[in-house]
C-alpha cells in the first residue's frame, strides 16, 4: 500500500498530467474545421486521447478515490456541454458546437459514467403508479425539513468569511446560469404540465426582467463581497462532484427519454433548496452580511417552497398517472439527484473547511507576529 506521502505525490503528478491534456483539449475546441483536422491528422489529439483513455479505466471502478480522474472527465464533459448555451461571447467559440469528434468524446465519457452513477444507489424501479405517488409525497415531506447533516451544521454555525466566499465561488458556476437546463425541456406540445414547467422557468428568469432574474441576485451577492461575477470565473475551484451534478442535468435534459428522471431530479432540487439555503442565509447573518450579500438565499427560500409544491402536485404526480408504466423513473430521478447533491455538498463543505482552516492559520500567524513585535 502506498504511503500518504506517496499518494499525495502521485495525485499531484496526475493532476499535472490531466491539466496538460485538458489544455490541449481546450485548444482543439478552438480549431477551425476540427473534425477534418482530426480525421487527416489524429496525432493532434494524441496527448488528450491518451489521458482520456487512462482516466476512463479507473475512474468508474469504485465508489471512492480516483479524484484527479473524475475531475478531468467532468471538466472535459462540462466544456462540451456548455456549448449548448449561448454566453453572448465571441461567435467563433461555437464553431465546433456540432463537431462529431466532440460528440464522440462526450459519448465515451457518458457511456461509462452514467451506469457507474446508477450503480451508486439502490432505488425503487419496479413499483406501480400508486406507490410512486406515495413515494414521492413521502420523500417531499421528509426533504422539506430534514434533520441537518454535519455539513449543514458546519455551514450554518461554523463557516468563516473565507469559507463563505469560497462557497459562493463554487456555487456561481450553476447560480449564474440558473435554470438554463430547464429551458431545454420545454419544446413540444402544450398541456397543463408543460404550462406549469414554463411558469416555473418564467419565475426563475424574473418574468423577463433582468433585475428580477434569480441569477442577477446571485451576481449582486458576489459583487457585494468583491468577488468576480463573470460566468465561469471560478471554474478552477469547483470540485468534480459539483461538476457532476451540472453535467447530469445536461444529460437528462438533453434526452427526452430521460424526461421523467429529469423531472424527479428537479422536484428534489426545488423541495430541498429552502432548507439548504436557510443554512447559508443564517451563516450570512452570523457573519454580518448585508441584505444584498444574502438576497439570493432569501429569494429562493421564499419562492422555492411554492415551486416545490408546483413540481409535486402539478408536474410529478400528474406525470406518474400519465406514465404509470414508467412512473418509477420519477423516483429514480429524485433519489439520484438527492444522492448526487449530498455528495456535492460534502465535497463543497470539505473545500470550505480547508479554506477556513488556512485563513485561521494566517490570522493566528498575524496575531503572533503582532504580539512578538509588541
Amino acid at each position: 500500500m502506498e504511503s500518504p506521502g506517496n499518494m499525495k505525490a502521485t495525485e499531484a503528478h496526475l493532476s499535472k498530467f490531466f491539466a496538460k491534456a485538458e489544455a490541449q483539449f481546450a485548444l482543439l475546441m478552438e480549431m477551425d474545421e476540427l473534425d477534418q483536422r482530426i480525421f487527416s491528422g489524429p496525432s493532434i489529439a494524441r496527448e488528450f486521447e491518451q489521458a482520456l483513455a487512462f482516466a476512463l479505466r479507473p475512474a468508474f471502478g469504485s465508489v471512492a478515490g480516483n479524484y484527479p480522474h473524475h475531475l478531468f472527465l467532468q471538466r472535459v464533459l462540462y466544456r462540451i456541454n456548455r456549448l449548448k448555451f449561448f454566453w453572448y461571447d465571441d461567435l467563433s467559440n461555437y464553431k465546433n458546437e456540432r463537431s462529431d469528434y466532440l460528440r464522440q468524446v462526450q459519448h465515451r465519457i457518458e457511456s461509462a459514467w452514467e451506469p457507474w452513477e446508477l450503480s451508486q444507489l439502490a432505488s425503487e424501479r419496479s413499483i406501480d403508479g400508486e406507490e410512486v405517488t406515495d413515494g414521492l409525497r413521502r420523500r417531499a415531506a421528509a426533504d422539506l425539513a430534514p434533520t441537518p447533516s454535519q455539513e449543514a451544521i458546519y455551514f450554518r454555525d461554523h463557516m468563516g468569511i473565507a469559507g463563505y466566499r469560497r462557497l459562493l465561488q463554487i456555487a456561481s458556476l450553476d447560480g449564474l446560469v440558473e435554470a438554463s437546463q430547464l429551458s431545454r425541456t420545454l419544446g413540444g406540445v402544450s398541456n397543463e404540465i408543460h404550462a406549469m414547467m414554463t411558469r416555473l422557468l418564467v419565475e426563475e428568469y424574473g418574468g423577463g426582467r433582468l433585475n428580477r432574474k434569480h441569477s442577477s441576485f446571485f451576481s449582486h451577492m458576489l459583487e457585494e463581497l468583491d468577488i468576480t461575477a463573470l460566468p465561469e470565473a471560478h471554474f478552477e475551484v469547483v470540485p468534480w462532484e459539483v461538476l457532476a451534478t451540472i453535467n447530469h442535468s445536461f444529460l437528462l435534459s438533453e434526452r427526452k427519454r430521460f424526461y421523467l428522471r429529469y423531472v424527479g431530479g428537479l422536484l428534489y432540487t426545488e423541495i430541498s433548496v429552502p432548507a439548504a439555503f436557510n443554512n447559508y442565509r443564517l451563516a450570512a447573518e452570523r457573519l454580518g452580511m448585508s441584505e444584498k450579500a444574502k438576497g439570493y438565499w432569501d429569494l429562493h427560500i421564499k419562492e422555492d417552497e411554492r415551486h416545490g409544491r408546483w413540481m409535486l402536485n402539478d408536474v410529478a404526480l400528474p406525470l406518474a398517472r400519465m406514465y404509470a408504466g414508467n412512473a418509477s423513473e420519477l423516483i429514480l430521478g429524485y433519489d439520484q439527484q438527492r444522492f448526487m447533491s449530498d455528495r456535492a455538498g460534502k465535497a463543497t463543505a470539505e473545500v470550505v473547511k480547508q479554506v477556513d482552516y488556512a485563513d485561521q492559520l494566517k490570522s493566528d500567524s498575524r496575531e503572533a507576529s503582532f504580539e512578538a513585535a509588541a
